[in-house]
Protein backbone atom coordinates (compact mmCIF):
# COMPACT_ATOMS: atom_id res chain seq x y z
CA UNK A 1 0.00 0.00 0.00
CA UNK A 2 1.54 3.06 -1.20
CA UNK A 3 -0.52 6.16 -1.34
CA UNK A 4 -3.67 6.87 0.20
CA UNK A 5 -5.78 9.40 2.07
CA UNK A 6 -8.80 8.25 4.40
CA UNK A 7 -10.44 9.10 7.89
CA UNK A 8 -10.23 7.12 10.40
CA UNK A 9 -11.96 7.59 14.03
CA UNK A 10 -9.85 8.33 16.89
CA UNK A 11 -10.72 6.68 20.21
CA UNK A 12 -10.85 8.25 23.77
CA UNK A 13 -8.35 8.71 25.30
CA UNK A 14 -5.35 8.07 23.31
CA UNK A 15 -2.79 10.55 21.74
CA UNK A 16 -3.06 11.71 18.15
CA UNK A 17 0.37 10.17 17.30
CA UNK A 18 -0.41 6.93 19.89
CA UNK A 19 -3.13 5.90 17.65
CA UNK A 20 -1.43 6.71 14.33
CA UNK A 21 1.16 3.63 15.35
CA UNK A 22 -1.56 1.80 15.52
CA UNK A 23 -2.40 2.34 11.78
CA UNK A 24 0.48 2.34 10.67
CA UNK A 25 0.75 -1.69 12.31
CA UNK A 26 -2.55 -2.28 11.12
CA UNK A 27 -1.88 -1.21 7.27
CA UNK A 28 1.97 -2.54 7.51
CA UNK A 29 2.94 0.89 6.38
CA UNK A 30 6.04 2.77 7.72
CA UNK A 31 5.78 6.45 6.07
CA UNK A 32 2.31 7.90 7.40
CA UNK A 33 0.74 11.44 9.05
CA UNK A 34 -2.37 13.08 10.74
CA UNK A 35 -3.84 16.82 10.09
CA UNK A 36 -5.30 18.61 12.69
CA UNK A 37 -4.83 16.88 15.99
CA UNK A 38 -7.07 15.54 18.41
CA UNK A 39 -6.62 16.03 22.11
CA UNK A 40 -6.20 12.78 23.76
CA UNK A 41 -9.89 12.82 25.56
CA UNK A 42 -11.39 14.03 22.40
CA UNK A 43 -12.48 11.16 19.87
CA UNK A 44 -13.72 11.47 16.50
CA UNK A 45 -12.30 12.31 12.68
CA UNK A 46 -8.84 12.41 11.89
CA UNK A 47 -7.40 13.19 8.02
CA UNK A 48 -4.35 10.14 7.61
CA UNK A 49 -2.57 9.78 4.76
CA UNK A 50 -0.20 7.70 3.60
CA UNK A 51 3.25 8.15 0.79
CA UNK A 52 3.55 10.86 -0.93
CA UNK A 53 0.14 11.62 -0.22
CA UNK A 54 1.32 13.00 3.02
CA UNK A 55 2.45 16.13 1.32
CA UNK A 56 -1.20 17.22 0.63
CA UNK A 57 -2.52 17.71 3.81
CA UNK A 58 -1.88 21.86 3.67
CA UNK A 59 -3.76 21.73 0.32
CA UNK A 60 -7.03 20.13 1.49
CA UNK A 61 -10.24 21.89 2.04
CA UNK A 62 -10.87 21.20 5.55
CA UNK A 63 -13.45 23.73 6.92
CA UNK A 64 -15.91 24.09 8.22
CA UNK A 65 -15.49 21.93 11.00
CA UNK A 66 -18.11 20.25 13.25
CA UNK A 67 -17.49 19.48 16.91
CA UNK A 68 -20.21 17.74 19.32
CA UNK A 69 -18.94 18.73 22.91
CA UNK A 70 -19.99 18.72 26.80
CA UNK A 71 -19.51 21.44 29.06
CA UNK A 72 -19.20 21.31 33.25
CA UNK A 73 -20.41 24.23 34.06
CA UNK A 74 -18.54 25.11 37.70
CA UNK A 75 -16.00 23.15 36.90
CA UNK A 76 -11.66 24.86 36.68
CA UNK A 77 -9.43 23.55 34.54
CA UNK A 78 -6.12 24.87 33.29
CA UNK A 79 -6.34 22.81 30.51
CA UNK A 80 -9.73 23.27 29.94
CA UNK A 81 -10.88 20.08 29.95
CA UNK A 82 -11.08 16.84 31.68
CA UNK A 83 -7.52 15.58 32.38
CA UNK A 84 -7.02 18.36 35.42
CA UNK A 85 -9.98 19.47 37.00
CA UNK A 86 -9.05 21.67 40.22
CA UNK A 87 -12.16 22.45 41.39
CA UNK A 88 -15.84 22.28 40.92
CA UNK A 89 -18.33 24.95 42.49
CA UNK A 90 -21.16 24.03 40.86
CA UNK A 91 -23.94 27.48 40.28
CA UNK A 92 -27.63 27.50 40.70
CA UNK A 93 -29.10 26.22 37.55
CA UNK A 94 -29.51 28.96 34.97
CA UNK A 95 -32.56 29.44 32.87
CA UNK A 96 -32.86 27.60 29.62
CA UNK A 97 -33.74 30.45 27.41
CA UNK A 98 -30.29 32.37 28.55
CA UNK A 99 -28.23 29.30 28.41
CA UNK A 100 -29.32 29.25 24.66
CA UNK A 101 -29.30 32.85 24.14
CA UNK A 102 -25.84 32.99 25.74
CA UNK A 103 -24.55 30.09 23.13
CA UNK A 104 -25.59 31.38 20.02
CA UNK A 105 -24.45 34.89 20.39
CA UNK A 106 -21.16 33.63 19.78
CA UNK A 107 -22.00 32.77 15.83
CA UNK A 108 -19.87 34.90 13.66
CA UNK A 109 -16.65 35.99 13.31
CA UNK A 110 -14.85 36.71 16.07
CA UNK A 111 -11.30 36.61 18.16
CA UNK A 112 -10.46 33.53 20.74
CA UNK A 113 -7.41 33.11 22.84
CA UNK A 114 -6.09 29.11 22.17
CA UNK A 115 -5.45 26.96 25.47
CA UNK A 116 -2.04 27.18 27.29
CA UNK A 117 -1.80 23.75 27.06
CA UNK A 118 -2.30 23.57 23.45
CA UNK A 119 0.16 22.96 20.45
CA UNK A 120 0.59 26.73 19.19
CA UNK A 121 3.95 28.00 19.04
CA UNK A 122 5.83 30.60 20.93
CA UNK A 123 8.86 31.27 20.67
CA UNK A 124 9.88 27.98 19.05
CA UNK A 125 8.07 25.99 22.08
CA UNK A 126 4.56 24.00 22.39
CA UNK A 127 2.49 26.25 24.25
CA UNK A 128 1.55 22.88 26.40
CA UNK A 129 5.23 22.15 26.73
CA UNK A 130 6.07 25.73 28.66
CA UNK A 131 2.60 25.31 30.83
CA UNK A 132 3.46 21.92 31.82
CA UNK A 133 7.28 23.35 33.20
CA UNK A 134 5.53 26.04 35.25
CA UNK A 135 6.19 28.72 32.44
CA UNK A 136 4.70 31.74 31.79
CA UNK A 137 2.10 31.81 28.78
CA UNK A 138 1.81 34.43 26.83
CA UNK A 139 -1.00 33.53 23.69
CA UNK A 140 -2.14 36.18 21.41
CA UNK A 141 -5.53 36.16 20.49
CA UNK A 142 -6.03 34.85 16.88
CA UNK A 143 -8.95 35.34 14.41
CA UNK A 144 -11.91 32.49 14.02
CA UNK A 145 -15.32 32.13 12.84
CA UNK A 146 -18.03 30.21 14.23
CA UNK A 147 -20.55 29.14 11.03
CA UNK A 148 -23.21 27.72 13.30
CA UNK A 149 -23.75 26.80 17.38
CA UNK A 150 -26.28 25.34 19.05
CA UNK A 151 -27.52 23.54 22.31
CA UNK A 152 -28.11 20.48 21.95
CA UNK A 153 -28.87 19.58 25.61
CA UNK A 154 -28.69 20.85 29.06
CA UNK A 155 -28.71 18.81 32.06
CA UNK A 156 -27.54 21.20 34.78
CA UNK A 157 -24.21 21.29 35.47
CA UNK A 158 -23.77 19.90 31.93
CA UNK A 159 -24.36 21.89 28.64
CA UNK A 160 -23.85 20.24 25.49
CA UNK A 161 -23.68 22.08 21.51
CA UNK A 162 -22.85 21.60 18.77
CA UNK A 163 -20.62 23.84 17.01
CA UNK A 164 -19.35 24.33 13.23
CA UNK A 165 -16.07 25.90 13.40
CA UNK A 166 -13.61 27.79 11.03
CA UNK A 167 -9.95 25.89 11.06
CA UNK A 168 -7.91 26.56 13.81
CA UNK A 169 -10.53 27.04 15.90
CA UNK A 170 -10.10 25.70 19.35
CA UNK A 171 -13.45 24.37 21.25
CA UNK A 172 -12.36 24.04 24.52
CA UNK A 173 -11.69 27.81 24.50
CA UNK A 174 -15.25 28.42 22.78
CA UNK A 175 -16.86 26.17 26.02
CA UNK A 176 -14.51 28.34 28.56
CA UNK A 177 -15.76 31.47 26.78
CA UNK A 178 -19.10 30.28 27.09
CA UNK A 179 -18.93 29.25 30.86
CA UNK A 180 -17.41 32.60 31.49
CA UNK A 181 -20.28 34.66 29.61
CA UNK A 182 -22.99 32.90 31.74
CA UNK A 183 -20.75 34.13 34.61
CA UNK A 184 -18.89 30.84 35.92
CA UNK A 185 -15.97 28.66 35.48
CA UNK A 186 -16.18 25.59 32.73
CA UNK A 187 -14.69 22.98 31.45
CA UNK A 188 -15.11 20.73 28.54
CA UNK A 189 -15.98 16.60 29.41
CA UNK A 190 -16.90 15.17 25.69
CA UNK A 191 -15.28 16.24 22.28
CA UNK A 192 -15.83 15.02 19.40
CA UNK A 193 -15.01 15.69 15.82
CA UNK A 194 -17.82 15.21 13.51
CA UNK A 195 -16.57 16.32 10.18
CA UNK A 196 -13.58 18.55 8.85
CA UNK A 197 -15.40 19.78 5.26
CA UNK A 198 -16.35 16.76 3.62
CA UNK A 199 -14.11 14.50 5.44
CA UNK A 200 -16.34 12.34 7.46
CA UNK A 201 -15.38 9.11 8.66
CA UNK A 202 -16.49 6.18 6.52
CA UNK A 203 -15.17 2.88 7.69
CA UNK A 204 -11.19 4.18 6.68
CA UNK A 205 -12.26 4.12 2.88
CA UNK A 206 -9.90 5.16 0.90
CA UNK A 207 -10.56 8.75 -1.05
CA UNK A 208 -9.92 10.38 -4.12
CA UNK A 209 -7.51 13.56 -2.82
CA UNK A 210 -8.92 15.28 -5.95
CA UNK A 211 -12.39 15.76 -4.96
CA UNK A 212 -10.69 17.30 -1.56
CA UNK A 213 -8.04 19.79 -2.82
CA UNK A 214 -8.87 23.38 -2.62
CA UNK A 215 -7.19 24.09 -5.59
CA UNK A 216 -7.85 25.38 -8.95
CA UNK A 217 -6.74 23.19 -11.73
CA UNK A 218 -4.61 24.73 -14.36
CA UNK A 219 -2.78 23.32 -17.59
CA UNK A 220 0.56 23.48 -19.07
CA UNK A 221 1.62 23.22 -22.69
CA UNK A 222 4.67 20.71 -22.50
CA UNK A 223 3.76 17.70 -20.00
CA UNK A 224 7.88 16.15 -20.11
CA UNK A 225 8.81 19.40 -18.58
CA UNK A 226 6.67 18.78 -15.45
CA UNK A 227 7.83 15.15 -15.51
CA UNK A 228 11.09 15.92 -15.84
CA UNK A 229 10.76 18.65 -13.12
CA UNK A 230 11.99 21.51 -15.43
CA UNK A 231 12.09 24.88 -14.80
CA UNK A 232 8.53 26.06 -16.38
CA UNK A 233 7.47 29.16 -18.55
CA UNK A 234 4.78 31.25 -17.13
CA UNK A 235 3.66 31.87 -20.27
CA UNK A 236 3.05 27.94 -21.03
CA UNK A 237 0.40 28.09 -18.65
CA UNK A 238 -3.55 28.27 -19.70
CA UNK A 239 -4.24 30.21 -16.62
CA UNK A 240 -1.32 32.84 -15.92
CA UNK A 241 -2.63 34.71 -12.76
CA UNK A 242 -0.67 34.87 -9.53
CA UNK A 243 -1.91 31.51 -7.50
CA UNK A 244 -1.37 27.88 -6.58
CA UNK A 245 -2.85 25.25 -8.81
CA UNK A 246 -3.06 21.77 -9.42
CA UNK A 247 -1.76 20.34 -12.43
CA UNK A 248 -2.50 16.71 -14.19
CA UNK A 249 -0.47 14.77 -15.94
CA UNK A 250 -1.02 11.09 -17.41
CA UNK A 251 -0.81 8.75 -13.82
CA UNK A 252 0.98 11.68 -11.89
CA UNK A 253 -0.15 15.32 -10.30
CA UNK A 254 1.94 18.43 -9.57
CA UNK A 255 1.02 21.76 -7.34
CA UNK A 256 2.84 24.54 -8.35
CA UNK A 257 2.74 27.95 -7.53
CA UNK A 258 2.80 31.24 -10.18
CA UNK A 259 3.90 34.34 -8.75
CA UNK A 260 6.81 36.28 -10.23
CA UNK A 261 8.45 32.73 -10.99
CA UNK A 262 6.95 29.52 -11.27
CA UNK A 263 8.03 26.77 -8.30
CA UNK A 264 7.13 23.72 -7.58
CA UNK A 265 5.26 22.67 -4.39
CA UNK A 266 4.95 19.50 -4.89
CA UNK A 267 6.05 17.45 -8.58
CA UNK A 268 5.73 13.92 -9.91
CA UNK A 269 3.27 13.08 -7.03
CA UNK A 270 1.52 9.16 -8.08
CA UNK A 271 -2.30 9.01 -8.75
CA UNK A 272 -3.79 6.04 -6.71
Amino acid sequence: MNNRLFVVNKPLFISSNHYLRKIKRKYGVKKAGFSGTLDPFAKGCLIVAFGQYTKLFRFLAKTPKTYKATLFLGAYSPTLDVEKIEKIEIPEKFDEKKVIEVVESFKGKQTQIPPKYSAKRINGFRAYDLARAGEEVDIKEINIEIFDIKVTNYCHPFLSFEAKVSEGTYIRSLGFDIAKKLGVEGSLTYLERLNEGKFYFEDEKALNPFEYLDLEKNEYENEEDLFLGRKLDINKFKIQKKGIYLLEYGNYFAVIEIDDEVKYLLNKVEKC
